[in-house]
């Protein structure tokens, strides 16, 4: 638990390469996830450095970010500038009750208290509001992804595989029903320098000592220049795709 809890707290460290390197999410997958709310009012919890926020805005919703660390929520605003963010967790969500029409939480539900954070989420939703979860998953089956996996001692910074993903406090919570799951194909073109600080901005790579940090950096830095699948290609893509899931909360 305290390895777990020393990686949740890395990324405020690592907030400039994370806004570079990580992917955005499809709108598409943002607008399944709406479409049953009752309106545009979205809380974005633990939002970090705003990836989600900004699809929000584009789709025409009104997020509130919500995230804890300072670093990350400095990044957010000046990638998504005048979105509302706020100090809080999804434990202490710092918003009054049935507030929400939506709670989206994008790459980090994993790294709640599952019970407490039901509870909260359950209290800023009006009823008849929705849940929604969204991770980006890379293709491990892709020749080069597989030798990155294993270079950064998989499943690295997240959940890796679809499979992997526990919901069972929300589907046991008496307040949330299961409204589905999609998945979304989400391609992103990297660069070899973006793969880097990609790998930088992963907890498990992050709150490693510096020796240790800068072999592994160097290991994808390697690969960018030696697979064959890579070494030609200044731009390639990163496969990812984007799980969608949604819950209801009941009237």
């Amino acid at each position: 638990m305290e390895d777990r809890d020393r990686r949740a707290r890395s990324f405020g460290a690592v907030a400039d390469r994370y806004a570079r390197a990580r992917p955005g999410y499809p709108q598409a997958a943002v607008e399944w996830l709406l479409e049953g709310a009752p309106g545009r009012k979205v809380v974005d919890l633990a939002a970090g450095t705003g990836k989600l926020t900004q699809v929000l805005v584009e789709s025409g919703a009104a997020p509130i970010a919500v995230e804890p660390d300072a670093g990350m929520r400095a990044a957010l605003v000046t990638a998504v500038p005048g979105v509302e963010a706020m100090e809080g967790s999804a434990e202490a969500i710092p918003l009054p009750d049935a507030c929400a029409d939506a709670v989206l939480v994008a790459q980090a539900f994993h790294w709640f208290d599952p019970e407490r954070a039901c509870d909260e989420i359950a209290r800023v939703l009006r009823p008849g509001g929705v849940l929604g979860l969204l991770w980006n998953l890379r293709d491990g089956s892709v020749p080069w992804v597989a030798d990155l996996d294993r270079i950064l001692d998989w499943p690295a910074d997240v959940v890796a595989r679809a499979g992997d993903l526990s919901f069972e406090e929300i589907e046991r919570h008496p307040l949330f029903a299961v409204g589905g799951r999609r998945e979304f194909p989400n391609p992103v073109g990297f660069t070899p320098s973006r793969l880097v600080d990609w790998a930088a901005s992963t907890s498990r790579v992050a709150t490693r000592p510096e020796p240790e940090r800068e072999a592994v950096l160097a290991g994808v830095a390697e690969l960018t220049r030696t697979h064959p699948d890579l070494c030609r290609q200044p731009v390639f893509a990163m496969p990812y795709t984007t799980v969608a899931i949604r819950f209801g909360r009941s009237r």
